[in-house]
Parts: C-alpha cells; sequence; structure tokens
C-alpha cells in the first residue's frame, strides 16, 4: 500500500512543481511584455506612448518638464500620487497640480492603455485637447476635452450617486457606457480609444461599451445639456494631446501606446 501511495503522490508532485515553473514563467514572460511592442505591432503602426522608465515625450500641461511633485513612474507605470503624499510648499499651502499630457498631439487613432486606481479612486484621461482653449476657458495647468472616466464604480461614494455618463467608461458628463465589466480595485484594467473620422468607439476590458459620432445632432443635445456647454468650439474635432488628469487620488498608468489611422472616407 506504501508502494502504491508513492507512486501516485511522487508523479502529482512533479506535475504540480512543473505547473508551478510553468506558471511562474508565464508570469515573469507576462511582466517582461509591459510597455514593450511585438514585432507585430510594429508592423502594424503601434508606437509606445511611455517606455516604463522615463517621462520621454510627456510634460505637465502649462509647464515645459513633468511636475514630479505630482507624479513619479513606479514599477513600469505612470503613477498619480494621491494628495496626501504631495509635498507642501514653504508656507504650507498646497502644491498646485496639474494634468500630464503627451507632447505631441494626434487625431485619427487606436490609443490603448492599462489602468488601475485606489479604493474610491476617480480620474480619467483625456484626448481632442487644446492646450491652448484649457487655459482659456480652465486653468492654467487643467485640461479641457474628451474624457474617458475612470472610477471605482461599486464604492459607495459613486454607486447610484453619479449621472450615468460619469461611470467608467463612460464620455465624461455626455456619453453613457453600456455593460461595463471592471475589474476589482488594485488589478489593472484594459482600455482602447478609437477615432476613425467622425466615429469613436470606448472599449474596456476587450468590450465595446460605447460609441458616438463627432457633428451629430445627438452628440450636440447631450452637449448642451452638459457642464461644456459654453464652451466654444468644445466639441470640434481638433488634432489634440493625449492627457492623464491630476486628481487627488492614485492612479497608475502603463503599456500606453498608440497606432495612427487613416480618416474614414
Amino acid at each position: 500500500m506504501k508502494k502504491l501511495l508513492i507512486g501516485v503522490i511522487l508523479p502529482t508532485l512533479l506535475i504540480i512543481s512543473c505547473k508551478s515553473k510553468q506558471e511562474e514563467k508565464n508570469s515573469q514572460q507576462k511582466e517582461s511584455a509591459i510597455n514593450t511592442l511585438t514585432t507585430a505591432e510594429t508592423n502594424e503602426g503601434w508606437i509606445l506612448l511611455f517606455d516604463g522608465k522615463t517621462f520621454n515625450g510627456w510634460r505637465s500641461l502649462g509647464r515645459d518638464m513633468v511636475q514630479k511633485e505630482h507624479w513619479k513612474i513606479e514599477d513600469g507605470a505612470i503613477r498619480k500620487l494621491n494628495s496626501g503624499e504631495v509635498p507642501s510648499l514653504a508656507d504650507g499651502q498646497p502644491m498646485e497640480g496639474g494634468d500630464l499630457m503627451t507632447e505631441d498631439s494626434f487625431d485619427n487613432f487606436e490609443l490603448y492603455f492599462e489602468w488601475k486606481i485606489s479604493n474610491q479612486g476617480n480620474t480619467g484621461l483625456k484626448y481632442n485637447v487644446s492646450e491652448e482653449m484649457s487655459q482659456k476657458y480652465d486653468s492654467k495647468y487643467s485640461a479641457l476635452g474628451f474624457e474617458y472616466q475612470l472610477l471605482d464604480d461599486k464604492d459607495s461614494t459613486y454607486a447610484g450617486k453619479l449621472k450615468p455618463s460619469q461611470y467608467t467608461g463612460g464620455l465624461y458628463d455626455l456619453v453613457i457606457p453600456k455593460n461595463t465589466r471592471i475589474k476589482p480595485v488594485g488589478e489593472y484594467n484594459s482600455s482602447k480609444i478609437s477615432i476613425n473620422g467622425n466615429h469613436v468607439e470606448h472599449w474596456l476590458n476587450g468590450d465595446l461599451v460605447l460609441t458616438y459620432e463627432l457633428g451629430s445632432p445627438h452628440l450636440d443635445s447631450l452637449f448642451q445639456a452638459s457642464k461644456y456647454r459654453d464652451i466654444p468650439q468644445f466639441l470640434e474635432k481638433r488634432k489634440g494631446h493625449i492627457v492623464l488628469q491630476n486628481h487627488k487620488d492614485d492612479a497608475w498608468f502603463r503599456n500606453i501606446k498608440i497606432r495612427k489611422t487613416p480618416a474614414k472616407e
């Protein structure tokens, strides 16, 4: 009987050991692939907006450098520090923050990024951003543009208390996302924004969650009921910057890559 048990246990342990080693290898391969492009992606025209190590290609809106008191690179991700970790000024007043934006601007593209937030987290990624318009109608350091909302939807702070367009995946304050599947706080989600001519799509974790048409009567009606309604040219399509919002909460962004696409005829 002992020989029989040993004969069963040893192969089982060998299988478990091999499986654990393979899982570890897969995990290592997955981690090593962060902030890199495959050969196929390179051939398809994808470029990295973040190399995982530096802020090359980025600057703070309204500044000629990155405001590193608010932004840092951590474990291969751009991290927006929560307000409690931002140092105060010499007189004890809080240090004014600002959004982080790409130096380049884009119009027709596919943008892919991965993100996670903290408990009760609230932030966003903005696109179609004009720095000049932002400073004219908002503040010197904050972006005005279309916002892909990122939120801890299920937290009691927000659950059922916001406009439907103000939850994750939505075009903030304008278009409502549908059928969103969000990973638990602390895990990375994947998102994609596609602009082809006037057709725009938001994707979340592999699912299409909303579409809209620039210049359509429907979008204009939503705009007239939004907080942006008094901002001239807000809805106009432009070659704009990609912007990470400076909110009060911790947020992490990685695998940020973009592919320029020809405008749909």
